[in-house]
């Protein structure tokens, strides 16, 4: 009886010791959550602080990966707005500091004159596409940014339309957090994927995201702020293999609607090309390294600062604030 007591206790501490474990180093136990949306088709649950292997995360009251934020600016500050998937959130395998819109946004402000403070707001998740990028602006607005940038890669133009089946399906989007560390790495990586329901849309998937990119921009318009369209390559479109047949149609589709719309566009695959080690530039196949985002992030600042700097001059002189 001692023998099973004193068994019992050294396998609760061993439990112990490796929930806390995997707490403080992994972050397993408190993975970020999703909130299924009807028109979004699910977006990040709002107001989360999350560090996943040493990586701070931080979701503001919006569902973005940015800081809290007032929903009106202040004259004094100069506000991109970034729409995106994965590249652009950067999800757990990025330190908030060194997501894309970090790194513009500090680009921006050693740029940029003391009389006006840069934020650029990161609304993004996991999978989105154009679509769903529509539906975000079309419930939350703009929130008075000057700028807006939708960043984008070759597989996004094949995006299908927002769905919410994945919600709490796929244990990448999980609704609710885990009773407990250990129970979240058994989940993740001992047991089997639970089966997701597949999206089926049929049709020319494509000419309905440029039309999505398209209403974008109408919006955009609208609100008398500036559009940009960026794109990044997939890895393979770099070296070898090459670019498949329908993604080399797909991008010349792409090139002759922004010429056609008026659309400023960022394609990133010459500059990409250009890059002595491209695969240094990567983290797999499509996500991007901290040196990628950091040659994306450069490009797109480089495309707006002019921009910024023109509006800005004109709201000091008018007193105007857009909304």
């Amino acid at each position: 009886m001692k023998a099973l007591f004193i068994f019992s206790a050294i396998i609760i501490c061993l439990l112990g010791i490796l929930e806390i474990g995997l707490r403080l180093v992994v972050g397993f136990g408190n993975p970020l959550t999703y909130n299924a949306d009807s028109k979004i088709g699910y977006l990040l649950t709002p107001n989360q602080k999350v560090s996943r292997f040493g990586n701070r995360i931080r979701i503001n009251q919006y569902s973005m990966r940015s800081e809290p934020i007032e929903e009106s600016r202040e004259n004094t500050i100069l506000r991109i707005l970034l729409l995106g998937d994965s590249v652009a959130n950067g999800n757990w395998w990025t330190d908030q500091d060194d997501t894309i819109s970090a790194i513009i946004e500090k680009q921006l402000n050693e740029n940029n004159g003391k009389d006006k403070t840069v934020e650029v707001l990161n609304a993004s998740a996991n999978s989105w596409g154009p679509r769903n990028e529509l539906a975000y602006l079309e419930k939350f607005g703009l929130f008075d940014s000057q700028t807006i940038v939708l960043l984008i890669n070759t597989d996004d133009l094949f995006a299908k339309a927002p769905s919410s089946l994945v919600v709490g399906v796929d244990r990448n989007y999980p609704d609710k957090k885990p009773p407990f560390a250990i129970a979240e790495a058994i989940a993740r990586y001992l047991l089997p994927a639970p089966k997701v329901p597949e999206i089926k849309e049929e049709g020319d998937r494509v000419g309905l995201n440029l039309a999505a990119i398209k209403k974008i921009q109408e919006i955009t318009n609208q609100k008398n702020a500036k559009f940009i369209l960026a794109m990044t390559p997939l890895l393979r479109e770099v070296g070898e293999p090459g670019p498949r047949d329908y993604e080399i149609k797909t991008r010349q589709r792409l090139e002759n609607f922004t010429l056609a719309e008026n659309i400023t566009y960022l394609d990133l695959l010459p500059i990409f090309k250009s890059v002595s080690e491209p695969a240094n530039l990567y983290r797999d196949h499509i996500h991007l390294s901290p040196e990628g985002n950091r040659v994306v992030s450069e490009k797109i600042s480089k495309s707006i600062i002019i921009p910024l700097r023109k509006r800005g001059n004109r709201e000091q002189g008018t007193g105007n604030r857009k909304k």
